[in-house]
């Protein structure tokens, strides 16, 4: 059954990869024509996302990434940042 959950509900959700890498936080979403097509995701202190993109403080993962929306917020390792995925794994 699908569940419907409200914007506000979604705010700092954790979000993790799909391959179950703690990403970051949800700040907020951005909502156009009354739909969802984008989630502002803050790095957070340990997260992926942090060691990826330095001192930026996150980034906007479009909506057709996410996989999941739940307790969690799961996003697809492809919005991960181009050229990290590589660096990170040594």
């Amino acid at each position: 059954m699908l569940k419907m959950k409200r914007v506000s509900e979604t705010y700092d959700l954790k979000v993790f990869t799909d391959s179950g890498d703690y990403f970051g936080d949800v700040e907020d979403s951005i909502i156009q024509s009354n739909k969802v097509s984008g989630w502002k995701i803050k790095a957070t202190k340990n997260s992926f996302l942090s060691r990826v993109i330095g001192s930026a403080k996150g980034v906007i993962v479009p909506h057709q990434l996410v996989k999941a929306v739940g307790d969690v917020l799961i996003i697809s390792k492809s919005a991960v940042p181009a050229g990290s995925v590589d660096g990170d794994e040594e």
